[in-house]
């Protein structure tokens, strides 16, 4: 078969995780003899450098003729001066609008060699730990009407119509068909008018998929309960905000951001990347973890290519190097043998090729 993928490595550690995504993905394509043509395009503060604009119309367009997208990270304090619409993360957000991006699919997996690097104790953990958090990614305050006022009052409007929420909500039933049938709808309620539509939608919603249990969780109890007991969690729904937050917490239950992939999904396209930022501080010393990045195109080939034994190929490929005591700097420990980005990728790359 033969696929067009683009890659956007943007800022920092971007570029060095993204070409570890690449090696990877050419592996795969010469183990199952597929023809991946791969194409680069700028977005974030090197789009900002070389073309004025975080988000150039011809990354949009290299993007709408893909079949999947690979993005390493956007920002930096280079561009820490610039404002608004100016800033290198407005691209990663208007190419989410561009390609109609309304779904966001973040897995929290702790695996089982990394228990220890985990900062909640082992019997919280239990037996093991795999949540799926899938957030509205389109709407809520982060696309609302925002400014500031003449008294100089800034403000960002939180807002969401029923067809933002229906979407969003069928995805997450569909997720949670396809796991432990078991999905926990975050929220506000009590206090947001917008919640309140949230909860309502997502209750209708669930009239179609009576095998699914379906809870409600106030977020501020949500973030306390991944903490105490996150083992309760399958597939956690939530708008755009709340996801944010949440996903990030749940990353670090896993032991390092730097382990964990996400999919953001629309209709036609189908954007991945690691949930991390561009880390500057590292950038360019062979130091940073680019399994997150692997594992985001091992989603990118289940999700948007249906190439499901070759993703799966990967996340076996990174478990048992994993289990092996192979470690980059932010999951190492005493135990294991420290490696550096590039050997990582070799190592997960030598696993493919020798099945």
């Amino acid at each position: 078969m033969e696929y067009k993928i683009v890659v956007m490595p943007g800022d920092g550690i971007g570029k060095e995780i993204a070409e570890g995504a690449v090696s990877i993905i050419k592996k795969i394509e010469e183990k199952y003899k597929h023809k991946f043509t791969i194409n680069y395009a700028d977005i974030g503060g090197i789009a900002i450098d070389n073309h004025g604009t975080p988000l150039p119309q011809k990354t949009i367009d290299m993007c709408k003729e893909s079949d999947g997208i690979i993005l390493g990270a956007v920002g930096g304090p280079k561009w820490d001066h610039l404002n608004g619409d100016e800033r290198p993360e407005k691209g990663l957000l208007n190419i989410r609008k561009e390609l109609g991006l309304y779904t966001n699919l973040r897995p929290a997996i702790v695996y089982e060699p990394l228990k220890e690097a985990s900062p909640l104790k082992s019997e919280i953990i239990g037996e093991g730990l795999d949540i799926c958090i899938v957030r509205e990614l389109t709407g809520g305050i982060y696309f609302g009407e925002k400014g500031v006022k003449e008294d100089g009052t800034a403000y960002d409007v939180l807002s969401y119509n029923e067809k933002e929420i229906r979407r969003i909500a069928i995805k997450g039933f569909e997720t949670a068909m396809k796991r432990n049938k078991k999905i926990t709808s975050v929220d506000k309620s009590n206090v947001l008018e917008s919640s309140r539509l949230w909860r309502k939608i997502v209750i209708e919603v669930s009239r179609d998929y009576p095998e699914v249990e379906l809870n409600h969780m106030y977020v501020d109890n949500a973030a306390m309960q991944l903490l105490i007991n996150p083992t309760q969690f399958d597939v956690i729904l939530t708008m755009n905000m709340f996801g944010d937050i949440l996903s990030d917490e749940a990353s670090m239950i896993t032991g390092s951001i730097g382990m964990l992939p996400s999919a953001s999904i629309g209709e036609k396209y189908g954007l991945y990347e690691p949930i991390h930022g561009s880390a500057p501080d590292i950038a360019g010393q062979d130091i940073a973890n680019p399994i997150a990045a692997i594992l985001s195109a091992a989603m990118m080939f289940k999700h948007s290519m249906g190439l499901t034994e070759e993703g799966t190929a990967v996340e076996r490929a990174v478990e048992e190097v994993l289990n092996e005591g192979i470690r980059t700097r932010d999951i190492y420990t005493d135990s294991a043998k420290l490696v550096g980005t590039k050997e990582m990728v070799s190592l997960i790359a030598e696993k493919i090729s020798s099945w």
